[in-house]
């Protein structure tokens, strides 16, 4: 019998983790006076890397995990949206702008790749694909039978929403966020091309997934309600974050046109005093 509440003790997962940590530790600790010596430990992004390191873990390694790829497609559903709108964002807070910086500028290889990447349009191409391709029943249920293929899953729904949100949320000076009259219609677009697979989800009138429809029933919601179910967090997390982040930049594009004005204002005012 499974046990679901198994949490993730394996070495290749906590050993992956803390390497992750290590690693960033030593770019912001010792190797910061060589990369950028000006620079002061930035304690705020340390806090966010820890959250994004907490987040990744319980997503991947609490009895979540156990839920979602045995018993309940909510449950791996919940799992999916804590990997791409919890730890991706608090990765993307968590990179310091002048790390970022001056790693591209001294490497070009890795200019050439996140300058390609980092793009709205490749970056929201790469997301939409991947997170609606991994739902097709033939990958779904093979990640779910395979753990290396899960983990690949994972793994992949991680990178590409770190792309997209970071083409948002960057600190970089080099690849700034995009125009906030871009990321508007980046994150609308993002919206309607996840309608497609939330209309399959919720309005299905059968299991699309065989490991859900044949799992025992641990709550009192059938394979068919727990799908609709799913398809209901997907869409409802997805709208939740893009609306804020829609409402964010209206914000700042207003504050910035107002400064923008007033700053236009007073240049004006010596000329007419002239």
């Amino acid at each position: 019998m499974i046990s679901i509440w198994h949490w993730h003790t394996e070495p290749a997962l906590i050993g992956g983790i803390l390497f992750v940590v290590w690693a960033y530790l030593i770019l912001l600790g010792p190797l910061r006076h060589k990369i950028a010596p000006q620079e002061r430990f930035p304690q705020r992004e340390f806090y966010w890397f820890i959250t994004a390191a907490i987040s990744f873990y319980f997503a991947v390694g609490s009895p979540l995990d156990a839920l979602g790829e045995n018993f309940l497609f909510s449950a791996h559903m919940v799992q999916h949206m804590l990997l791409m709108y919890a730890a991706a964002l608090f990765t993307v807070l968590a990179v310091p702008g002048w790390l970022f910086d001056e790693l591209t500028k001294r490497y070009r290889i890795l200019d050439r790749i996140f300058g390609f990447l980092f793009r709205p349009l490749a970056a929201g191409f790469l997301f939409t694909f991947f997170f609606c391709g991994w739902h097709f029943p033939t990958l779904y249920e093979a990640a779910l039978h395979d753990k290396v293929i899960h983990m690949l899953e994972h793994l992949t729904m991680y990178g590409v929403s770190v792309m997209m949100l970071w083409v948002l949320l960057n600190k970089s000076k080099r690849m700034p966020p995009a125009q906030y009259g871009i990321q508007l219609l980046y994150l609308f677009l993002l919206m309607v091309a996840q309608i497609p697979l939330f209309a399959i989800l919720t309005f299905s009138t059968e299991v699309l997934y065989p490991t859900y429809d044949l799992a025992p029933r641990i709550i009192e919601l059938t394979p068919l309600g727990d799908q609709v179910l799913g398809g209901l967090i997907m869409k409802v997390s997805n709208m939740l974050l893009s609306l804020f982040l829609m409402g964010r930049a209206f914000y700042l594009w207003g504050k910035d046109a107002e400064k923008s004005r007033i700053e236009g204002s007073a240049n004006e005012l010596p000329q007419a005093s002239a």
